[in-house]
């Protein structure tokens, strides 16, 4: 299965990222390859990009 990446610009929830994210582990079995590595780590920079752009619209 192939990640699903989102383009540059495009805006999902915290939540739908964690959720990914989750999903991600949880195909792996908590021990993830390198590619698996690669993506997990493009989903907490967006779902950090989330966050700080939750925070910046409630301030």
């Amino acid at each position: 299965m192939s990640p699903q990446l989102t383009t540059p610009g495009s805006v999902r929830s915290a939540a739908e990222v964690n959720e990914q994210i989750r999903a991600l582990w949880l195909r792996a079995g908590g021990s993830l390859s390198a590619q698996e590595r690669a993506e997990y780590e493009l989903l907490v920079v967006e779902w950090a990009a989330a966050i700080r752009g939750r925070v910046v619209r409630a301030a």
